[in-house]
């Protein structure tokens, strides 16, 4: 009787021995799609390979927000520019510059306190026109910043469009330059386009936004100006 032989160890490949090919996942993913459609040849639409549709294509709104937000990239990060632009956003804020500048000239005589008071009650009435009713129409998202700040400013809760600051710019600049001389007025206004342009610098605006503040602001301003002007005629 012979005895039992004992099994054989597995031999390690030769050279010779082709390695076996080893997919990396995506390889895999991608041979068994193939695979699954060509034994379905009847599908009606191919099946999706994990590519990356291209981008949709800009309305001109989002191409002018871009465009004007290159023209402000040559400024962010340069000083002065940053230190001034960022003050003025915050100078903006509620309104202050504009109520500051009226209470400033409310110093004079009782008519330019009386003057100043209106002031103040006009822009209240704005502020609530704009973040009360017009934001909520729209409900826009504010553009989205990606790295930090050069200088510390308040967010707002608020919608993106329209602008408040820029609003508030146009309505100031109007009622404020009654009963002014030409030199005051344009300084007034390019103050208020000042503000209003720094908005889209610090990046809490997109442009499109700053272009409806001011249209809007200049609507509220005229008929402000006509039912409630700050001097009596």
């Amino acid at each position: 009787m012979s005895a039992p032989t004992e099994p054989r160890a597995p031999q390690p490949p030769t050279p010779e021995d082709p390695p076996s090919e080893v997919l990396p996942p995506e390889g895999v993913i991608d041979a068994a799609l193939e695979a699954f459609e060509a034994s379905h040849p009847d599908l009606p639409v191919p099946l999706p390979h994990h590519s990356v549709e291209p981008p949709h294509e800009l309305t001109p709104i989002q191409r002018f927000d871009d465009m004007v937000d290159g023209w402000f990239d040559h400024l962010r990060g340069t000083e002065p520019a940053d230190r001034i632009l960022y003050a003025l956003t915050e100078l903006g804020d509620f309104g202050l510059i504009w109520v500051v500048l009226g209470w400033i000239r409310g110093l004079r005589s009782g008519p330019d306190a009386r003057a100043a008071l209106r002031l103040t009650a006009a822009l209240g009435v704005e502020s609530v026109v704009i973040n009360g009713l017009v934001k909520s129409q729209f409900k826009r998202e504010r553009p989205v910043v990606q790295e930090p700040r050069p200088h510390r400013m308040r967010v707002p809760l608020t919608t993106s469009f329209p602008s408040g600051h820029s609003s508030t710019a146009m309505v100031a600049g109007l009622l404020l330059t009654q009963r002014t001389s030409t030199p005051t007025k344009v300084a007034v206004f390019g103050l208020g386009a000042a503000v209003a342009a720094s908005r889209v610098h610090v990046r809490i605006h997109h442009a499109s936004d700053v272009v409806g503040g001011v249209a809007v602001g200049l609507v509220i301003g005229t008929v402000l100006k006509k039912v409630w002007p700050l001097y009596r005629p």
